[in-house]
């Protein structure tokens, strides 16, 4: 799930493009300092991109009167929960490449993560497209509609509405998503992966960041012992055909769009410390002071942290895990910021629904004030 893959020089066999081992490697690939620098300064840019997007959408996000909008709510049952889960996952994922064809399990999943692709990546482009979609043309509605039983027995099971804007970017993603199953290509991989990182960043909330430290802090032990402990991670992330992690070739200048040496990046290592960095914007903007303090130092923080697994990486030549040095940088900064200005208590007290909570309480408050009046 999060784990950082070291460059191709490291590694015994080369790999494909879809980033499994070949079957005839007579001979290690060796990356030029150039491409191995393009291709980390690539997977940090593209790991910053969702953090950054999908933190500020996850505020809109929160406001959202809309139903369909909503964002799922993480508590803290489920983030203890969650690394156990995830265990399970990929330890069961493991299991079914050593037992059953990894040709047939990666046609399943990439039809799966096709249709997940096509709806995240046309999620991701809808307020692009609603900002360039002419006014010139007409913006018709769409209703998709499928019921079970007649009469009064009968009941909704997908009822979808959507606009020609809407319409516009699913064609667009789907255009995407036949490249992506028929060629596998990084760059489409990549334009899923970023879609799914944003979309989780956005739709994904910690109500609060106790909750996000116990989050953190539980995929911190898993990730350093699925890597570190065994050889699971690893494994799964090079068998694994499906749009679950970002790829860079080390090998672009010399082959162009037809290199096939990667560096990988899991989102695990993006969505997990995403959802809390957009948690701290989140209270940034409930404090109404005007600054982003505590989502510029955890941003910066994740900076940091990813360019230090890399240089580890790098140096020892061995699969890192991400979350090792990227969980005590994102909470840690933001901590002592807080203890610097005197707001770690506030921090901490932070929840989700108190904004929605404060307007409902000022609005009782004034009734009785004029109830008292009259």
């Amino acid at each position: 799930m999060a784990e950082v893959e070291p460059v191709p020089e490291a590694v015994l066999n080369a790999t494909d493009s879809n980033g499994t081992e070949a079957l005839n490697a007579t001979a290690k690939f060796v990356a030029t300092p150039e491409g191995t620098a393009l291709a980390y300064g690539s997977l940090v840019v593209m790991a910053l991109l969702p953090i950054f997007f999908g933190a500020l959408r996850s505020v809109t996000c929160s406001k959202s009167k809309n139903s369909a909008d909503a964002p799922e709510t993480i508590t803290s049952r489920d983030a203890a929960r969650f690394p156990i889960i995830a265990s399970c996952t990929l330890f069961g994922l493991y299991l079914f490449f050593k037992v059953f064809s990894q040709e047939y399990i990666n046609l399943l999943l990439s039809v799966y993560f096709f249709v997940l692709g096509v709806l995240a990546l046309s999620h991701t482009m809808s307020p692009a497209m609603a900002r360039i979609f002419p006014p010139s043309v007409p913006n018709k509605q769409y209703q998709l509609l499928f019921t079970q039983g007649s009469g009064e027995s009968k009941e909704e099971i997908v009822n979808y509405e959507f606009d020609t804007k809407n319409l516009i970017c699913l064609v667009i993603s789907s255009v995407v998503g036949v490249w992506y199953l028929l060629k596998k290509h990084w760059i489409a991989n990549n334009l899923f992966g970023l879609a799914f990182a944003l979309n989780g960043v956005e739709l994904l909330h910690l109500n609060n960041v106790s909750t996000g430290c116990i989050l953190l802090g539980g995929l911190f032990v898993y990730d350093v012992f699925w890597v570190f402990g065994t050889n699971v991670m690893v494994t799964v992330a090079k068998s694994f055909e499906a749009p679950i992690k970002l790829v860079f070739p080390q090998d672009l200048l010399e082959k162009g769009l037809e290199a096939s040496n990667f560096a990988m990046l899991g989102l695990g290592d993006i969505v997990i410390p995403g959802i809390f960095i957009a948690l701290l914007l989140r209270f940034d903007v409930s404090l109404k002071k005007n600054s982003r303090t505590y989502f510029y130092s955890s941003f910066l923080a994740y900076i940091f942290g990813l360019g230090l697994t890399i240089f580890v990486m790098h140096t020892f030549k061995h699969a890192q895990p991400a979350l090792l040095y990227l969980v005590p940088a994102c909470v840690g900064f933001p901590v002592v910021v807080a203890l610097v200005k005197g707001e770690l208590t506030e921090m901490f007290r932070y929840e989700e629904s108190s904004e929605e909570a404060e307007p409902k309480e000022e609005m009782e408050s004034g009734e009785s004030e004029k109830k008292k009046d009259q």
